[in-house]
């Protein structure tokens, strides 16, 4: 990445070329300082193909995300600007979604947002104006027609590449990815998924998609994340809905004289297996507060070195 406009639409390109795209996340913490949002982040550079910058994550208040995003872009490290559609009416979310353009943000992440009563300001009261369909179906609009929802006409035309979220599951049969289907029909353009740490159950699901024609129409990133320790692992396997991790890596991670380091091993490991199941579209690695573990492992797995 040699300059804005090559961060803006790098990973537009790596998924447009059919390569193994990676993402990784960075949640801004409430701090005034910018420099140390950077910090942590700059070691993803050159290794993730963008970085997803949380958007009020576990609905808590932090430096915002644009700012960050923004800053990202400045330093060739190429953003995925979250919008949550909890904390803004449609003229807040279109006011940053131009702010975004303007910055040199080239990719959004449209979701729903996390409750308030599972954060720190419960008396908070959530606006959800639109939900995601909505969003992603007014970031698909103004850049496309060129005008806000209310038709007043935009200059210069946010050009975004529009992600969605989902949840990988075990598909049984006569199931349907409907929610995912209606997030791409209004203008998705590629899709990060929730852990899932099953490669079996993986398989099974990117197979369901390919039978619904969701492959061909986005590229799929599949969410994993280095395991810190057990103890970790046990807590995502029984209070993270729809997340199972599996007990051979729970066992491998309390056999370990390291389980930190063990944890970026069997991550590393399962990008390596990741990259051999049909119609992924790559992975989406994340583990709060671990930038620099996930870049490392990141290096480990090997994947950049397959690409032509």
């Amino acid at each position: 990445m040699s300059g804005p406009t090559d961060t803006a639409s790098h990973l537009r390109h790596v998924v447009e070329a059919g390569q193994f795209a990676l993402t990784a996340e960075t949640t801004p913490r409430p701090s005034t300082d910018i420099g140390q949002a950077l910090a942590r982040v700059l070691p993803l550079k050159g290794l993730a193909d963008a970085v997803n910058v949380t958007d009020g994550a576990g609905a808590k208040a932090h430096l915002s995300s644009l700012v960050v995003a923004g800053a990202m872009a400045e330093a060739g490290i190429a953003p995925i600007l979250q919008f949550t559609c909890r904390d803004r009416n449609r003229i807040a979310l279109q006011g940053d979604i131009l702010g975004a353009a303007a910055l040199g943000i080239g990719n959004v992440l449209c979701l729903s947002g996390d409750p308030v009563e599972v954060g720190d300001e419960k008396d908070a009261k959530p606006v959800f104006d639109l939900d995601s369909v909505g969003l992603v179906t007014l970031i698909h609009r103004m850049g496309l027609e060129g005008k806000l929802s209310s038709g007043r006409e935009i200059n210069g035309p946010p050009q975004l590449f529009i992600g969605v979220a989902d949840s990988p599951i075990d598909p049984q049969p006569g199931w349907r990815p409907e929610g995912l289907l209606r997030k791409l029909d209004a203008g998705g353009q590629f899709v990060q998924t929730q852990y899932c740490f099953d490669m079996a159950v993986c398989r099974r699901y990117l197979a369901g998609l390919a039978d619904h024609g969701v492959t061909e129409r986005a590229a799929v990133l599949i969410g994993i994340g280095p395991l810190a320790s057990a103890r970790q692992a046990r807590w995502m396997d029984e209070n993270l809905p729809g997340v199972n991790v599996p007990a051979g890596l729970i066992a491998r991670l309390e056999a370990a004289d390291d389980e930190r380091t063990e944890g970026r091993r069997i991550c590393a490991e399962l990008l390596q297996q990741l990259r051999e199941i049909p119609h992924i579209g790559g992975a989406h690695l994340m583990a709060p507060g671990q930038e620099a573990g996930i870049a490392e492992v990141i290096a480990a797995s090997g994947i950049l070195l397959t690409r032509e």
